[in-house]
């Protein structure tokens, strides 16, 4: 076994307090993260993005698939967008739906860009 030097005894001490600091700032972040589930409707909005109007606000209640909504409806040029909202927060359409976003403004807006033009067609419910 090799004798403990000063070097080795300060490496140790900084390795230690690097790691420590890493898991303070860290721990906050998850735990932000993993309590993440407001499942409150975000604000409405209206508005004309790239020449498309999007709107989106608190859907009412009712319909086979209006809980991955978390009960907000987004429209594209007045045809509903399907949306779900993940565990995490993020929101999903089904045009953009690989590609979660913070808002259901952000996921309309994704939309459009992904649509370059097309129409939005309706989602058929099952």
């Amino acid at each position: 076994m090799t004798d403990l030097t000063r070097r080795r005894a300060l490496t140790a001490a900084a390795a230690l307090a690097a790691t420590a600091s890493a898991a303070t700032l860290v721990a906050p972040a998850a735990s932000a993260a993993g309590h993440d589930h407001d499942h409150t409707a975000p604000q409405s909005f209206d508005e004309v993005y790239k020449g498309r109007r999007i709107q989106g606000r608190p859907a009412g209640a009712g319909g086979h698939h209006a809980e991955h909504g978390g009960g907000y409806a987004v429209f594209v040029d007045g045809v509903q967008l399907h949306m779900m909202r993940n565990a995490d927060g993020s929101w999903i359409s089904v045009v953009s739906h690989y590609d979660p976003v913070a808002t259901p403004r952000a996921a309309a807006r994704a939309a459009v860009d992904e649509l370059q033009g097309a129409p939005l067609l309706p989602f058929p419910a099952n």
